[in-house]
């Protein structure tokens, strides 16, 4: 016969037990709510320049409720959460030094756009370096989608505007209705209309992809569920864009222009649009798995024992060190131009001057010098625009805001392409745009002064800004355009613009060089 001594008994009642009880990790989970809050005080300027732009633009409205839906989202993993250990993954922080360095290259170059998306990756990256890969992993989607708070978009606007042109000229053209169209502009026998900004479709594309994410998300389990659905909400608002834009035509051709021509056609648009996105939703609400939980969420977990708070608080110092650096170098290179020498831009043309023929002027920020002038080349008049931009000033070289023309100025680009000159044996790229309104046409060359180099590349443009500020902590630069009218074909105009730039390019370059700062 056996006997059980009371140390056995003991170790038997512990098996039978399960495993042993881990105190939450308390003092943990203090410490990185903490650190969460890192990249918020230390990048506070970019969080609220997101902020502002949601308070300024209807088409990024939807931001105010991405970070209390992602709260929202986190809290229903609260239980799954409680199971799971404090575990600091440190090859995050290399990562958190990598989003830091792309903030830095941005404020260098101010390219807002990728600043504000490398300080909303640093929230997951400090969850993921201070909690761990099982927090991250059980938090992915809320923690990704704070991404859609970030207001990008607008470089879409001009591709959804050519889309949505060509979609309602087209169906126009198919229901028997004759068309003639310009650029954005087209007339039908019984007005005219043209396709602006706030018809791009982009708030209805941005507001059913982030809607599709989340329902995604909700309702489905399945990857490619969840894939195929936002392909769809994708998708879907270019469509429904293009037939909003072809019923108001409709509606008010067949109406005599007494209907959907004001701000009613705007309300006949979300309309549709909300009819469109609910459908979408019911549709997809025959294949919904949100009953279905997977097992591994559904089966108690053994608790792992946290990393002790000494241990969390290093990865915490560690996050505010590698995203700590930028913000203050950034504070030193701005200290150092906080008080630029002024701009001072001279240019005397050999030819004679002439009076202005046309009263446009590209829509630009202010910048910190400007000169403008009018000139005769042979019959020809040329009109001279030079803008520079200068530390400090109150507008950016390289923005998208920038535009040839104004929205309601009257004026609209026609036609926009990159032409290559050779001037006195030097290649010279410049963007040229025809530009119809008040009074007549013109072409437009336009290009981009930086550092002694010129580029007519927005992108390439920001780069040698980027390069400059680096080397000199100076991002000075200047955007030049030089336009003459036409009649009927534009190619007509470049004889002119070519003469006068065969003139006086290598004085505009002297001009901008005196004032560039070494």
């Amino acid at each position: 016969m056996n006997t059980i001594t009371a140390s056995e008994d003991a170790q038997l009642a512990a098996v039978h037990a399960g495993p042993a009880q881990v105190p939450p990790p308390v003092v943990q989970w203090w410490i990185a709510g903490a650190a969460v809050l890192l990249p918020l005080l230390a990048f506070f300027g970019t969080a609220a320049s997101i902020v502002s732009i949601w308070n300024r633009s209807a088409t990024f409205a939807h931001g105010f409720v991405i970070v209390p839906i992602s709260l929202w989202l986190v809290w229903r993993r609260r239980d799954q959460l409680a199971q799971l250990a404090v575990q600091p993954c440190w090859p995050a922080l290399a990562a958190l030094a990598l989003c830091g360095a792309a903030w830095m290259l941005a404020a260098l170059s101010d390219v807002l756009i990728v600043g504000q998306y490398a300080f909303a990756a640093m929230v997951p990256l400090t969850v993921l370096a201070v909690c761990g890969t099982a927090f991250a992993r059980a938090l992915l989607f809320p923690l990704a989608f704070l991404l859609f708070g970030v207001p990008v978009g607008e470089g879409l606007i001009d591709p959804l505007i050519q889309i949505t042109a060509s979609f309602t000229v087209d169906a126009l053209r198919m229901t028997g209705i004759p068309v003639l169209r310009e650029g954005n502009s087209f007339s039908i026998p019984t007005g005219d209309w043209s396709v602006v900004e706030a018809c791009s479709g982009l708030r209805y594309l941005i507001s059913s992809v982030t809607l599709g994410c989340l329902y995604a998300y909700l309702t489905y389990r399945s990857p490619w569920r969840r894939v195929l659905f936002v392909l769809v909400s994708l998708a879907l608002p270019v469509l429904a864009n293009g037939l909003r834009a072809y019923m108001i035509v409709m509606i008010g051709h067949t109406s005599g222009m007494t209907l959907a021509v004001g701000v009613d056609h705007l309300i006949y648009g979300w309309a549709f649009f909300g009819l469109v996105m609910l459908l979408l939703f019911w549709i997809g609400s025959f294949w919904r798995e949100d009953h279905t939980e997977p097992l591994t969420a559904m089966r108690p977990t053994v608790r792992v024992r946290s990393a002790p708070p000494a241990k969390v608080a290093a990865a915490a110092l560690g996050v505010a060190a590698c995203i700590g650096v930028w913000p203050a170098y950034a504070w030193y290179l701005e200290r150092g131009n906080a008080a630029p020498p002024p701009v001072a831009l001279s240019f005397a043309a050999a030819m004679p001057s002439a009076p202005a023929f046309t009263a446009w002027e590209p829509d630009f920020a202010p910048a910190s010098a400007s000169l403008r002038r009018f000139y005769r080349v042979g019959t020809a008049p040329v009109g001279l625009q030079v803008l520079y931009y200068r530390d400090g000033g109150a507008g950016k070289l390289i923005s998208s805001t920038n535009r040839i023309t104004a929205a309601r100025s009257g004026w609209h680009e026609t036609a926009v392409a990159l032409s290559m000159e050779k001037i006195r044996g030097h290649d010279l790229v410049v963007r040229e745009t025809a530009v119809a309104g008040p009074g007549g046409r013109f072409v437009v060359w336009q290009w981009y002064a930086i550092g002694g180099r010129v580029t007519a590349s927005e992108y390439v443009g920001k780069l040698l800004q980027s390069k400059q500020k680096f080397l000199t902590g100076s991002d000075d630069g200047a955007a030049l355009m030089v336009f003459t009218p036409y009649e009927d074909d534009p190619a007509a105009a470049r004889p002119a613009l070519r003469a006068f730039l065969r003139e006086h390019l290598a004085a505009l370059d002297a001009t901008l060089a005196q004032n560039e700062r070494q």
